[in-house]
C-alpha cells in the first residue's frame, strides 16, 4: 500500500461537476492498493499516516500529529503506474476494484477522512501547506 500524504491548508473533490467533499486544514492522502494488501496493512497505513509529525509544533519545527484536523482520502491505483519500460505506465501492480475499495474504506474510515469517490473520474484541488509531502508505503 502507498500513501502519498500532503499537509494542506485545503482539499476538494469534485466529481461531474459537484463538490463531494471538501476540508481545511489538514492532510490529503492519495491512497494506492496492490494486490498483496490486506486489512492489517490498511490499518497499519492508517495508524501511520495519523501519527506522522508534520504539522508545525509551537517552536515551528514540524513536530506535530495529525490531532484534529481533517483529511480527506482519495483512491489513486496510477501511485502503482511502472513506467520503468517505454513511455505507457502498467498498472498490473495495482489491485482490481473488488479488492481494494473496502481497503481503501477501511483506511478513510480509520483516518475519520472526507472521500473522494472510489473508481471515479475526480478533479482533486489543493493548497499545499508548506510544501510537506511524505510517501508512506507499507
Amino acid at each position: 500500500m502507498r500513501a502519498l500524504v500532503q499537509r494542506v491548508s485545503e482539499a476538494s473533490v469534485t466529481v461531474a461537476g459537484e463538490r463531494i467533499a471538501a476540508i481545511g486544514p489538514g492532510l490529503l492522502v492519495l491512497l494506492g492498493i496492490t494486490h498483496e494488501d490486506d486489512a492489517a496493512i490498511a490499518d497499519r497505513v492508517a495508524d501511520k499516516v495519523a501519527k506522522l509529525r508534520i504539522f508545525p509544533a509551537a517552536d515551528g519545527r514540524m513536530n506535530e500529529p495529525l490531532g484534529a484536523r481533517d483529511v480527506l482520502v482519495v483512491s489513486q491505483f496510477t501511485l502503482y503506474g511502472d513506467a520503468r519500460k517505454g513511455t505507457r505506465p502498467s498498472y498490473v501492480a495495482a489491485a482490481r476494484p473488488a479488492h481494494a475499495e473496502p481497503l481503501y474504506e477501511r483506511v478513510a474510515d480509520a483516518l475519520g477522512a472526507q472521500r473522494g469517490r472510489f473508481g471515479a473520474h475526480m478533479e482533486v484541488a489543493l493548497v499545499n501547506d508548506g510544501p510537506v509531502t511524505v510517501l508512506v508505503e507499507l
